[in-house]
């Protein structure tokens, strides 16, 4: 298993984590298979969604805050139940194909690190399963 690093600058923010997926996907020469990403925090998640216009990413936290605003009726003691809950709703982890060595994206697709708690210095586990 593979680990990448990221560090978030925002309290709440995507990242686009597809270049560095691409890298560990070129360096073991996987070229059917499927490319498994984790994130081992409960306050971040991963998603694949649009990657050409970045106002996709600013319309979807913008509505993840309409429906989960940071200050409400929470009874977790860390004051952060807001990301617990975003976390949840976008999930821990994805399942990419990976043909031709290359990942299975749509032409608009990306992969993102969702950050609901930042910043932080945060881990994302990869595990490239090949299927030759």
């Amino acid at each position: 298993m593979d680990k990448i690093q990221v560090t978030t600058h925002s309290h709440a923010e995507f990242i686009d984590i597809t270049p560095e997926l691409n890298s560990l996907l070129e360096k073991q020469a996987t070229k059917e298979g499927i490319c498994y990403v984790y994130i081992p925090h409960t306050t971040a998640a991963v998603t694949i969604n649009e990657n050409a216009d970045p106002s996709v990413r600013k319309d979807i936290l913008n509505e993840l805050n309409r429906m989960v605003p940071w200050s409400g009726r929470y009874t977790h003691m860390e004051g952060n139940a807001a990301a617990h809950i975003k976390a949840t709703l976008v999930g821990s982890s994805i399942s990419v194909p990976i043909t031709g060595g290359k990942l299975a994206l749509g032409t608009w697709q990306g992969i993102y690190f969702c950050e609901f708690d930042g910043p932080r210095r945060r881990e994302v586990f990869v595990q490239m399963i090949k299927s030759e």
